[in-house]
Order: C-alpha cells, then sequence, then structure tokens
C-alpha cells in the first residue's frame, strides 16, 4: 500500500477547509503514512469524528467515514466495531470534541474497551468556534472570552492522560505532530493495540493560539526514555502528571485484557460480521411486541 492510496482530495470539488500552517495537515499525511505501511486497505478502514476543525478530516481521506455529532464520536466508533470486528476504527477529533462535549463518552469508552483508536487534535484551543478556551487549555491563556482583564483562563487544564490511565485504559500515549517520524510509530502501536488506544497529539492552532505554537511544543516536551516502564499505572501516572515539560511517546500498556466485543458474547458461537447474519424476523418481531406492550 502506499499513502497515494488514501488520497482523495484529487478527486472531489471540494477543499480543505484548515488554515496554512494548521497542524492537521501534517496529522492527516501521517495517518496515510500509518494506514499504507501497515497495509490497511481504504475499505477497511473507517474514520469517526464528531465536530470541529478536527473532525473534518474523514472528508479529506479516501477511508469509509462517519461524521457525526459534537462530542459524539465515540458510540458510533464503538457501534460500528461491534457490528464487524473486521474492521479498523478509528475516532478522531479535537481536544474541545472529546474531552468537552464528549467527555462523558470518554469515560465510558475506557471502562469499555473496545477494539478501536482515538486520536485527538489537541491544540488547546477551540479552533472552528473562533478561539475560545478548550478543556486543555493552560492556566492564564487569555483568549476574547478569557480575557487578560480577568485573569484569562482560570481553570486547571483537564489531564487526559491521567484520567484514562487512572481509568485503566489499556493504551495511552502522547504524541507531538512536529515529530512526524516519531508520531508515525505511536500512531502504528496505538492501531495494532487489542483494545482502546488513545493518542494525545499536540497539534498547534495557528491561527488562534499564539502562545502553544511549534517551537513552544518543541520547547516543553520530551520523550520518555527507553527503560519507561508501560505496565506499571503508577509510573505512568506520573509522568502524565508532568506539566514543566510534557513527556511524549506510549506510558501505559495493558495487554491480553478482553475487549467489548468479545464481552459482548455476540460472537460466541458465530465469528461472522452482524451485516452478514440472517434477520430472524420472528425473534424480531417479538421484540418489538414486547416493547409495545410495554407502552
Amino acid at each position: 500500500m502506499k499513502s497515494e492510496d488514501y488520497e482523495i482530495m484529487d478527486e472531489v470539488e471540494y477543499d480543505i477547509a484548515w488554515c496554512p500552517g494548521c497542524g492537521n495537515y501534517p496529522i492527516r499525511k501521517v495517518a496515510q503514512q500509518v494506514l499504507a505501511e501497515l497495509e490497511i486497505k481504504p475499505q477497511n478502514v473507517v474514520f469517526v469524528s464528531g465536530i470541529g476543525q478536527a473532525a473534518k478530516i474523514p472528508h479529506y481521506l479516501k477511508v469509509n467515514g462517519f461524521n457525526g455529532l459534537h462530542g459524539r464520536s465515540l458510540p458510533p466508533a464503538i457501534a460500528i466495531k461491534s457490528a464487524n470486528p473486521n474492521l479498523t476504527v478509528i475516532a478522531e477529533s479535537g481536544d474541545g470534541c472529546m474531552y468537552g462535549e464528549g467527555g462523558n463518552h470518554f469515560l465510558h469508552t475506557i471502562l469499555r474497551n473496545p477494539d478501536i483508536t482515538m486520536f485527538v487534535h489537541n491544540n488547546m484551543v477551540y479552533g472552528l468556534t473562533k478561539g475560545q478556551a478548550s478543556p486543555t487549555s493552560r492556566e492564564g491563556f487569555v483568549t476574547s472570552v478569557q480575557t487578560a482583564d480577568r485573569g484569562g483562563v482560570t481553570n486547571r487544564p483537564f489531564n487526559p492522560l491521567a484520567l484514562a490511565i487512572s481509568m485503566g485504559a489499556s493504551f495511552v500515549a502522547r504524541a507531538f505532530i512536529g515529530d512526524n517520524e516519531e508520531t508515525k510509530e505511536i500512531m502504528k502501536k496505538a492501531i495494532r493495540h487489542k483494545g482502546f488506544s488513545l493518542v494525545d497529539i499536540f497539534q498547534p492552532c495557528v491561527t488562534y493560539n499564539h502562545l502553544n505554537t511549534y517551537q513552544w511544543y518543541k520547547e516543553n516536551t520530551y520523550y520518555l526514555s527507553d527503560d519507561h516502564d508501560t505496565s506499571s499505572p503508577t509510573d505512568a501516572l506520573a509522568k502524565a502528571l508532568e506539566d514543566e515539560k510534557y513527556p511524549l511517546g506510549v506510558f501505559y500498556l495493558r495487554e491480553n485484557v478482553s475487549t467489548f466485543e468479545e464481552d459482548s458474547g455476540i460472537y460466541e458461537e458465530d465469528t461472522r460480521p452482524l451485516f452478514q447474519r440472517e434477520v430472524d424476523k420472528k425473534k424480531l418481531m417479538n421484540l418489538i411486541d414486547s416493547l409495545a406492550d410495554g407502552l
């Protein structure tokens, strides 16, 4: 497979609606490289997103796509994977969509451990809605809403990695899209992992966040050492709580954990995806009638 196999922009009549220099462009490019190197055919991939600038990416890749409601990408992603476990399902969106509006879904997806991957484009600001603070904005960050005369952002920033690790997520990582090769390898590990994978991707917003720039991320991040123990939740949590400089890499990994699809019992006796099975219309009508009787 080649990156070009996932390229759709030369076949459509619309343009990419991102600002020049936006970190979404290299994320899109690296995602194409990842899929090609993993040799996953476009027809076997589904990108699921909510609303936002990052959430436009299903329109810009030649793969199956589902673009839903703000903060609601994870429920359809789980449903798609449950209906057809043979698909590679990637839920992705921005920090506001995933951690703000989608925060409750984020929590319960960790608990369910579906075999899906979640890429979060984390630029520490709301881009689509013109620059107000997001859940991950740093204290003191000034916006048109969180103004300087009121001290800018007063909330402590949401820490998705610390939360995911403390809840036992089976794969937790962070990347910086300014480092394409390192990000590519982290993404590949996440997709290969059996279970729920979170990759929080630092991605500059060049229009509405002039604080957390490419240079800022370069100067304020470092990579976890090779001897970091990814099996230790204590070590992983300690690293996730660092905020003077942000660690990058795979923080936490739990292998051989049963997935939501396995625990559902749907595939215990029949391994075929649901769309390949015959519908038992009698059982279906009995179910509908029983529900109607309860009204």
